[in-house]
């Protein structure tokens, strides 16, 4: 499948007024710094990724366990870029808190702090977002593998990921299909990608 703007446009402006920490299915794309190809290479209209693939997929898994309101879909890692569908489902996020409010009730730390509570605001420095949120989910994974990568090449501070990312609001299942499919077919198209670095492109 050919690059569809209407799926997948560079404006990456959040909606206005909208809660990205409410139910719902997003899809996401995050590009690499200066479309830099990091992840891999397609080879026979498929994905070979490298270490830094292999390192991008298993810190995208790790996401749902660490983050209990998370539920993963389809996704995609291409040579310089990733896709992928979020679902958000605060009806176990709320169980989960009550549950584990409930446990540190009885098991606060040497701090004074419940353990909950101290996750709670662990968030990095600096960050303004609401937490258990779409925006906090991308910051969270963002950091953790531009941290992993850049000890991996020695590169402190070096930028991995552009600073903005493009979300989508999956609103019915005819749109969920189609971007499952999108996803699907990602690597065929790659040459034609507006995300591929010899292609204009507004990223």
């Amino acid at each position: 499948m050919k690059y569809n703007p209407d799926i997948h446009k560079r404006q990456s402006i959040r909606l206005q007024g909208y809660d990205y920490s409410q139910s719902g299915l997003y899809f996401i794309t995050i590009c690499c710094y200066e479309r830099e190809c990091l992840f891999g290479n397609i080879i026979n209209s498929q994905i070979t990724l490298n270490n830094f693939g292999e390192l991008i997929k298993e810190e995208w898994l790790k996401s749902a366990e660490i983050r209990k309101e998370i539920e993963l879909d389809e996704f995609v890692i291409m040579p310089n870029h990733f896709h992928g569908i979020v679902i958000i489902n605060q009806e176990i996020n709320r169980d989960f808190i009550k549950n584990n409010v409930e446990a540190s009730d009885n098991n606060v730390g040497a701090n004074g702090r419940s353990p909950l509570r101290q996750e709670i605001q662990s968030s990095p420095p600096k960050i303004s977002m609401k937490p258990k949120s779409l925006s906090s989910l991308i910051a969270g994974f963002k950091s953790a593998t531009t941290k992993k990568i850049n000890m991996i090449r020695n590169t402190p501070q070096n930028p991995v990921w552009q600073r903005n990312y493009y979300d989508h609001i999956i609103r019915n299942d005819e749109s969920l299909t189609r971007i499952r499919e999108y996803l699907q077919n990602n690597p065929l198209s790659w040459e034609n990608d507006q995300l591929h670095p010899n292609n204009p492109s507004k990223w």
